[in-house]
C-alpha cells in the first residue's frame, strides 16, 4: 500500500476525493466544496453559483466520484498533507502540461492540484458505453498541474502503436489513456466454436476494451471485481490452521 505526501507552499492547493485523506500538518486548512470548476468559482451571482454547483455535483456523481471534493491549503507557511487509496495497489503521478487531456476510469482519482480542471466525457461509441465496464462516463482532466491516480495492483504502461496500432484490455483493468487514443469495445469471439468457447469458458467476460492510436495507455494488473469475487469465494473455505485443528481432533478417535 502506497501513499502520497504533498508539501504545499503559499498559494498552492490540492483537492482529493472524499475518503482518500490520510493525515496533515495542523496548519493545513481543510475545506469541503461542492463547486469545483474554476469557471463556477469565478461566477459572482448567487443563482449562477447555485446552478454551477449543481452541475459540478452532477458531473462527479456521473463519473463515480463523491458529491464533494476536499481541498487543502497551507496557512502561515509550508504544510504537508497525505493521501492513500482504499485498495491495494500503486499510485502514479501524472504531470499535465496543458497540451493533452487525460481520461481516467471511475473512482481512479486520488488527489489533484487545484489548477487542474475536472470534467466528464461521454464515450464516443455507444457500444463502449453499454459494455465497456465503466459506463458512458469517463473522468477528464485538463490544464496544467499534478494528478495522482491509483491502481489495483501494479501500473502497466502501453502504447498501441508499438503493437500494430491496437491492443485489447480487460475492461476491468483499464485505468487511464491520453486523448490521442480511440476507445471502443470488441466482442471476445465470433460465432464459431472458438468464439463460443472463449465466451463460455474463457473467464474474461463478453467484451474487451479496444484501444487504438499512438499514445499512452495505463492498465492495472489486478481486476478489482475479480479480486472481490475471489475473496468472497474463499471466505467460506477452511484455513490451514482450521485444517490442522481438525486433523488433531480426528486423530483422537
Amino acid at each position: 500500500m502506497q501513499m502520497v505526501v504533498c508539501e504545499l507552499s503559499h498559494g498552492e492547493e490540492v483537492y482529493c476525493d472524499a475518503g482518500k485523506f490520510l493525515w496533515k500538518t495542523s496548519n493545513m486548512e481543510m475545506d469541503t466544496r461542492f463547486g469545483t470548476s474554476k469557471k463556477t468559482q469565478e461566477k459572482k451571482g448567487f443563482l449562477d453559483q447555485a446552478i454551477g454547483t449543481a452541475i459540478d455535483i452532477g458531473k462527479r456523481s456521473l463519473a463515480g466520484e463523491s458529491l464533494a471534493f476536499v481541498y487543502f491549503t497551507p496557512q502561515g507557511g509550508d504544510g504537508l498533507v497525505a493521501f492513500a487509496q482504499m485498495i491495494p495497489g500503486e499510485i502514479k503521478t501524472f504531470e499535465l502540461d496543458g497540451t493533452q487531456d487525460l481520461y481516467v476510469q471511475s473512482d481512479g482519482l486520488l488527489a489533484a492540484e487545484s489548477s487542474l480542471e475536472f470534467n466528464i466525457a461521454l464515450t464516443k461509441k455507444l457500444g463502449a458505453g453499454f459494455f465497456g465496464g465503466q459506463g458512458f462516463i469517463l473522468q477528464k482532466y485538463s490544464d496544467k498541474g499534478s494528478l495522482f491516480i491509483g491502481s489495483c495492483g501494479n501500473f502497466i504502461e502501453l502504447n498501441p502503436a508499438d503493437y500494430g496500432g491496437t491492443i485489447h484490455v480487460d475492461t476491468g483493468c483499464l485505468v487511464a489513456f491520453e486523448d490521442t487514443i480511440d476507445y471502443d469495445i470488441e466482442f471476445v469471439g465470433g460465432l464459431d466454436s472458438r468464439g463460443i468457447k472463449n465466451l463460455l469458458f474463457g473467464g474474461e467476460g463478453i467484451f474487451f476494451a479496444r484501444l487504438s492510436g499512438n499514445g499512452k495507455v495505463w492498465v492495472q494488473s489486478m481486476n478489482l471485481s475479480s479480486l472481490a469475487r475471489t475473496i468472497v469465494k474463499s471466505s467460506g473455505q477452511p484455513t490451514a490452521e482450521d485444517r490442522t485443528d481438525l486433523g488433531g481432533l480426528l486423530s483422537g478417535f
